[in-house]
C-alpha cells in the first residue's frame, strides 16, 4: 500500500534516513518509534507529500485517502464545534456543506432561473453523500466529540471560544470522521484525559483504516498496534508484535549483536597478536600475509547502538509531620457549577494519591487549592508541619526565563552546585550534549516540562503536587521518572492520564464526579486494586 524504497534524507549535517525501506499494508495498525529528532515527523510529511526524499522513492496508490493528525492547532473560529469537525472531515465534510449551500440556493427566490441546474447538482451530491454514509455523519460527529470529552453545550458552541487543547481535539475529530484509507496520528493522546484515551483506543482498534502512529503512552500502543517501525540510526527496522514485544525483541537483538561483536573482537585480537608476533619471522611470512589478507576481508560487526538512559539518584527530602494536608468543609464553585460541597480529605505522610475524574470534575482545582494557588469559597485547607511543597502544572512552564539557556537556568537556580552535577541531572531528563545550550524560548512544550521537573526534583520537596506531570514526556524519561519516584520518601498527590504512571505510583485513589455514587469516592488501595474492584480504568468508562 505505502512503501519506502532506498529512501535517504538529511537536513544540513543531520542525517535522518540512509537507504531506508519499509512497507505499510492495508489494515495494519503500526507504531512508529525512535528518539526525539530521529525523523518520525519527517516520515509522516513524506507520506503526505509535503516533503520529498533526497534519494529513493515513496510510493502510494493514486486514489488512497490520507488523514493526518499532527501537533498543530488549526485556525478555528466563527462556527459551531460540530460544523467545524464535519467541515474538516475530508470528502464527506465537503459534500455535507455543499448540500447545505444547495438547500439555501433552492429556497432563494433570486436564483429561480438557476433552479434546474441547482436541482441537478443537488441530486448528484446527494447520491454521493448517501453512498459514503453521509446521513449518519452528524450523529457520528456528535458521538466522536462526546468520546473526546465534549459536552453538548461545547459541541453546539463557537469553536473559537475553545482553548488550544480543546481545538486540538476538534482537529482529531476531523481526522477520525473522514473515512480515510490511512490514518497518520502524531501523539494523539497528548491532550486527552484517560476517559478520552480509552474511547480513542476502542475507536482505533475497530476502524478498518490502516494506522501509523507515534505515542508516548505505552498502554495505548500495546492495545492497538500489531507491528512496530523503529527509526534507528538512519534505518527503519520492522518488528512484528505490540510495543512490549518490540522492547523484548530489541533487547534480544542487542544481546545477540553484542555477543557476536565480542566473539569477533576476540578472534580479531587473536589474529592480530599472531601477525605482530611473527611479522619479523621469515619462515612465517606467508602465513602472516595470508592472515593479514583474511583480516582485511572480514566484514566487521558493529557494536549495538544502545539507548542511554541516565539514572539519577534523587536526594532524600526532609521528613514532614504525619499529617500532610487536611481539607475540611471545602466548598468551591465556578458560577452555577458546584465542584466541591463540604468536601473533606486527609492526606498522611508517605501516601501517594491519584485523582481520577472526567473533564470538569475539579481535579486541577483540587490541586490548586492544596498548593495555595487558589482559595476555596469556604472551608479550610491546612498543611502540616515541616512541609516543603512542590507544585507542577503546565502553567509552571511560564516561570522559566526565555532568554536563558537550559544550563544557565539551572545555574541560576542552584548557584552553589557544580556544572558536572547539573549536567548529569539534565542528562537524566534527556538533555544531552548541545541540548543544554538551547535557549528556553526555543524549547518545545515537552522539553520545558522536563526542565521544570528537573528543577523541582533536584532538591526535592517532601510533598509533591503534580498536575499531568507526564504530558509530552517521552517513554524513556517517563519510565526513569516512575522508577525515581518509586523510591521517593515523601508524599504525593497527582493527576495523570498515563496508566503506567498510575499503576507504578498510586497507593490511594480519589475519584471525583463518578456516576455510580454521590460525591467524591475515597478508595484506600492502589490504582491496580481500584481497577480490579471497580471493573474499570476510569470513572464512567467500562471495558
Amino acid at each position: 500500500m505505502i512503501s519506502f524504497s532506498n529512501v535517504s534524507k538529511q537536513y544540513g549535517k543531520q542525517v535522518l534516513f540512509i537507504e531506508a525501506d519499509f512497507q505499510l499494508n492495508p489494515g495494519e495498525k503500526v507504531g512508529l518509534v525512535g528518539p526525539n529528532g530521529a525523523g518520525k515527523s519527517t516520515l509522516f510529511r513524506m507520506i503526505m507529500g509535503e516533503e520529498s526524499p533526497d534519494e529513493g522513492s515513496v510510493t502510494l496508490p493514486k486514489k488512497l485517502t490520507l488523514g493526518y493528525f499532527r501537533q498543530e492547532v488549526d485556525e478555528m473560529a466563527g462556527r459551531p464545534v460540530l460544523d467545524e469537525a464535519i467541515a474538516g472531515s475530508g470528502r464527506l465534510g465537503e459534500l455535507h456543506h455543499e448540500l447545505l449551500d444547495l438547500e439555501h440556493a433552492m429556497s432563494d427566490p433570486e436564483r429561480g432561473d438557476e433552479l434546474e441546474a441547482i436541482l441537478e447538482r443537488f441530486g448528484h451530491v446527494q447520491e454521493e453523500y448517501q453512498h459514503l454514509g453521509g446521513y449518519e455523519l452528524e450523529a457520528r460527529a456528535r458521538a466522536c466529540l462526546h468520546g473526546l470529552g465534549f459536552e453538548d453545550e461545547q459541541i453546539d458552541g463557537d469553536v473559537g471560544a475553545l482553548s488550544g487543547g480543546w481545538k486540538m481535539r476538534v482537529s482529531m475529530a476531523k481526522v477520525l470522521l473522514g473515512n480515510f484509507d490511512v490514518l497518520l496520528m502524531d501523539e494523539p493522546t497528548n491532550h486527552l484525559d484517560i476517559e478520552s484515551i480509552l474511547w480513542l483506543e476502542n475507536f482505533l482498534k475497530a476502524v478498518p483504516a490502516t494506522l501509523l502512529m507515534t505515542s508516548h503512552d505505552r498502554d495505548f500502543m500495546n492495545r492497538i498496534v500489531t507491528k512496530v517501525l523503529e527509526i534507528d540510526g538512519g534505518d527503519i527496522v520492522t518488528f512484528s508484535g505490540n510495543y512490549d514485544f518490540y522492547v523484548k525483541e530489541r533487547e534480544q537483538r542487542e544481546a545477540n549483536q553484542e555477543a557476536a561483536y565480542a566473539r569477533q573482537q576476540a578472534k580479531l585480537a587473536k589474529e592480530q597478536r599472531f601477525i605482530e608476533r611473527f611479522s619479523a619471522h621469515a619462515a612465517k611470512a606467508a602465513q602472516v600475509q595470508s592472515r593479514v589478507k583474511a583480516l582485511d576481508k572480514i566484514e566487521r560487526i558493529e557494536p549495538p547502538k544502545k539507548r542511554r538512559v541516565v539514572k539519577w539518584d534523587f536526594r532524600i527530602p526532609g521528613r514532614s509531620g504525619d499529617d500532610v494536608a487536611m481539607l475540611e468543609g471545602v466548598c468551591k464553585a465556578y458560577g452555577k457549577r458546584k465542584l466541591y460541597d463540604q468536601f473533606a480529605l486527609h492526606i498522611r505522610r508517605g501516601e501517594r494519591w491519584c485523582v481520577m475524574g472526567k473533564n470538569g470534575a475539579g481535579k486541577s482545582t483540587l490541586l490548586k487549592m492544596i498548593s495555595g494557588a487558589i482559595q476555596p469559597d469556604s472551608g479550610n485547607v491546612k498543611l502540616g508541619a515541616s512541609l516543603k511543597l512542590g507544585y507542577f502544572s503546565q502553567q509552571a512552564l511560564d516561570l522559566l526565563d526565555p532568554d536563558l539557556t537550559v544550563i544557565e537556568q539551572m545555574q541560576q537556580d542552584f548557584p552553589m552546585e557544580g556544572l558536572g552535577v547539573l549536567r548529569n541531572l539534565l542528562g537524566a531528563f534527556q538533555f544531552s550534549g548541545d541540548d543544554v545550550d538551547k535557549r528556553i524560548r526555543a524549547l518545545s512544550g515537552g522539553e520545558k516540562s522536563r526542565l521544570v521537573m528537573a528543577r523541582m526534583l533536584f532538591d526535592p520537596p517532601n510533598f509533591l503536587v503534580l498536575d499531568e506531570p507526564t504530558n509530552h514526556l517521552d517513554l524513556a524519561t517517563k519510565e526513569m521518572l516512575i522508577e525515581a519516584l518509586k523510591d521517593f520518601e515523601g508524599t504525593m498527590i497527582f493527576v495523570s492520564h498515563d496508566r503506567t504512571f498510575l499503576r507504578g505510583l498510586a497507593s490511594r485513589v480519589l475519584e471525583l464526579g463518578g456516576e455510580e455514587h454521590d460525591g467524591p469516592l475515597v478508595f484506600g488501595g492502589s490504582y491496580l486494586e481500584y481497577v480490579e474492584r471497580m471493573g474499570r480504568e476510569a470513572p464512567g468508562v467500562h471495558n
